[in-house]
């Protein structure tokens, strides 16, 4: 009986991504090529290759939209199970960890890009708020990053005393504040700016700069800095 799926060792050579992988590197092979030697397997429906394809085209091929989907979610997706879903999801981790320390290595924090690019692989993706600190000495470079808290999808609450504990048992001269919205709208809320307000006096009376505060979503940040608010 014959039907018109193909198996990849009935493919040629050149079209199975691992051989195409080890023949022509890993840069030319597509994206569905490279999810494809993820999962490893179609279904009885369809190749591998296909599986992928139809798993793109469902984030409207676009990986960082695929990269937000949660296990749930890939497992919903009829071909993709457990497994396949958490080596899909493993995969985006070690991504998002392989940016982070670049960007760590950078270490000088001298412009809202800069603090965007560092934090944006830590919460920027996150579906709930974190708030961040992050500790400078005099010459703007990076002592320590810390979340200080976490909360709900709108708010998280805030310790001022516990931040300038830390800034001092590190010497810190300079400190700037970071949180996401997971809504997308980077627009500071009224509580931003109270809280903002409230670290930049404390801190000023230590003798510490809070030198800017960025609210980052996925696709922006807001820097009061650069909207002349410090």
């Amino acid at each position: 009986m014959q039907t018109d799926k193909l198996n990849l060792k009935d493919w040629s050579e050149a079209d199975r991504p691992r051989e195409k992988c080890v023949s022509m590197g890993l840069s030319a092979l597509t994206d569905a090529e490279l999810i494809a030697i993820l999962l490893r397997s179609g279904t009885r429906q369809e190749t591998v290759v296909d599986l992928a394809k139809r798993v793109l085209s469902m984030s409207d091929n676009r990986l960082n939209r695929l990269s937000e989907w949660s296990l749930r979610d890939l497992q919903q997706i009829h071909g993709i199970g457990q497994t396949k879903a958490v080596t899909l999801l493993v995969a985006f981790e070690l991504g998002r960890r392989v940016r982070a320390e670049k960007v760590e290595d950078q270490r000088k924090m001298q412009s809202p890009m800069e603090v965007y690019e560092y934090m944006l692989p830590r919460n920027g993706h996150l579906g709930h708020e974190e708030f961040w600190v992050l500790y400078l000495n005099q010459a703007a470079v990076l002592l320590k990053a810390e979340r200080v808290s976490q909360g709900g999808l709108t708010a998280t609450a805030v310790d001022v005393r516990l931040i300038l504990k830390q800034a001092l048992e590190l010497s810190a001269t300079g400190l700037i504040l970071c949180h996401n919205h997971p809504s997308g709208d980077v627009v500071p809320s009224r509580l931003d700016d109270q809280l903002t307000n409230q670290l930049c006096e404390a801190a000023r009376l230590l003798n510490i700069q809070v030198t800017d505060h960025i609210v980052i979503s996925r696709n922006s940040y807001y820097s009061y800095q650069q909207e002349g608010r410090m």
